[in-house]
């Protein structure tokens, strides 16, 4: 079986990627096509698989600026000639569902999120705009939300990530989705019984708007708790002028690094309303429980009182009530992790292999 990957972008390293190492680590020999590969944003080992880019990636500024062509997209990921594979995967949150594959082709579409810009952010982008420039925005954002419904029909099956992405699946595109979580790599993220807990709380995150790091940071600043964030982004300059000195910023780290950190936290913070979010079961398999604002992907990954508890509303003052009753020793290390491992890597590929094998059979009757 000849087979081909489809990925939105290659040009940041997080969630969507780890799934596609797992893909691509299934299917070692399947060249991998995308809109936009940036190489020094990426892991080295990228460099060794055989990655096609699109006519985009000719464009000025494509890589730091690509959402300024949003208006090519969807002609540069139809321009993929992928008739000579019997097997297409494509890893979507926007744009690679709707690629054109032959009537024999078997068409599995992974979807991360519904084009989130043209469905859920649409009415504040259109606020953002004035003039000429609202009007044009939203005659743009009309024909690709036309393009994106259309698209919806071209897998033979979408597979979704959560519940919660499911929902808007279903709302959307009217087509109700399977659904098998992300991978976790249980394997790697592991506790460590040499490694003691230190007095300290931390977060993993990209630090944009909404992933609400203000909270924790307003939260902690009261409380005075030491708090650790590893990442980076567009918000890291005013975050890190409205936090004390309790806070501290560490920026990016390897894996090998926020492994260890993970290990000696008492526990993570996850203030986040993610479509599933992956954070709080690496931590969890390394033994550490999460404290993360119940809505989103949390529900279905933090069993309250398991592998870790709630706070609710998304607000500082319900972030600095929990973590104050917070007590780790109420947390077995072992019971932490056996959240974690239903989400391991082992599991998604027997779950994808299922997907394929009945798509399969489906096609040849």
């Amino acid at each position: 079986m000849k087979v081909a990957i489809v990925h939105d972008y290659l040009n940041q390293y997080g969630g969507a990627e780890r799934v596609l190492e797992v893909l691509h680590e299934l299917f070692p020999e399947a060249p991998v096509y995308t809109l936009i590969y940036d190489r020094t944003r990426m892991p080295e080992h990228f460099k060794n698989w055989n990655i096609k880019e699109s006519f985009l990636t000719r464009f000025p500024f494509v890589r730091y600026q690509y959402e300024k062509y949003f208006f090519l997209m969807p002609l540069a990921i139809e321009s993929f000639d992928l008739n000579s594979y019997d097997l297409v995967i494509s890893i979507s949150s926007a744009w690679s569902k709707g690629i054109i594959t032959l009537p024999s082709t078997i068409h599995i579409n992974y979807m991360l999120n519904p084009m989130r810009f043209a469905w859920n952010s649409y009415q504040p982008l259109l606020k953002a705009r004035k003039g000429l420039s609202k009007v044009l925005l939203s005659l743009g954002l009309h024909w690709i939300r036309l393009w994106d419904e259309n698209t919806s029909r071209r897998p033979d099956i979408i597979v979704t990530i959560s519940k919660t992405v499911s929902k808007r699946i279903e709302k959307f595109y009217g087509i109700k989705p399977m659904l098998i979580y992300p991978p976790v790599n249980t394997d790697f993220f592991t506790p460590d019984k040499k490694v003691k807990k230190e007095d300290f709380f931390i977060i993993v995150s990209r630090l944009r708007p909404y992933k609400r790091i203000d909270i924790a940071i307003s939260a902690f600043n009261d409380m005075k708790f030491p708090l650790l964030i590893i990442g980076e982004g567009s918000l890291k300059g005013n975050l890190n002028r409205s936090a004390n000195r309790n806070i501290q910023f560490l920026g990016k780290r390897s894996d090998e690094e926020i492994r260890s950190f993970y290990r000696r936290a008492k526990a993570v913070i996850f203030p986040t309303f993610e479509d599933f979010g992956i954070v709080p079961l690496e931590a969890g398999a390394c033994g550490t429980p999460v404290i993360a604002f119940k809505g989103g992907g949390a529900k279905e990954t933090v069993k309250e009182g398991k592998n870790g508890v709630f706070f609710f509303p998304q607000t500082s003052e319900a972030l600095m009530d929990t973590v104050l009753k917070f007590n780790p020793e109420d947390f077995d290390v072992q019971k932490v992790r056996a959240v974690s491992l239903k989400f391991s890597k082992e599991n998604f590929i027997e779950k994808f292999r299922g997907v394929i094998e009945e798509i399969t059979e489906k096609k040849e009757i």
